[in-house]
């Protein structure tokens, strides 16, 4: 994967394009919700409901960080295990998440919403985190 840092374009120079190069698989933005949502250890990530592989996770989860969206630190020295947040740049993921909630609750029966956003997909609250 290239790193999200350089100005590469796999595809075209479309954004839309160029952030399905980084988001567009079924995993990479489950991982990121699960951080928005207080998951920071690989196990709590692996617990998710969706059963990501934890091949996949492990892949995903260095790539967030190559592209400077996670950063790791470790909790536990032996064995080495780490703890994943999200940076400055992750963090301005949250109202793209926020809108797809919403879309989703709008227009997907049966799509659970988090308590946080049910005034949001009522259209009575415009801002899920306030």
């Amino acid at each position: 994967m290239n790193d999200l840092n350089q100005a590469q374009f796999e595809r075209s120079r479309c954004p839309v394009a160029n952030v399905l190069d980084v988001f567009g698989d079924k995993w990479t933005l489950l991982v990121v919700r699960d951080l928005v949502l207080g998951k920071s250890r690989f196990g709590e990530f692996s617990e998710s409901a969706e059963a990501i592989p934890t091949n996949i996770l492990a892949e995903r989860l260095k790539r967030l960080e190559l592209g400077g969206i996670v950063t790791k630190t470790p909790y536990c020295r032996k064995p080495l295990r780490y703890q994943y947040e999200l940076t400055e740049k992750g963090r301005d993921l949250i109202p793209v998440l926020e809108a797809m909630v919403v879309w989703a609750g709008k227009h997907v029966p049966g799509t659970k919403v988090f308590p946080r956003y049910v005034h949001s997909v009522e259209g009575v609250d415009p801002n899920p985190f306030g």
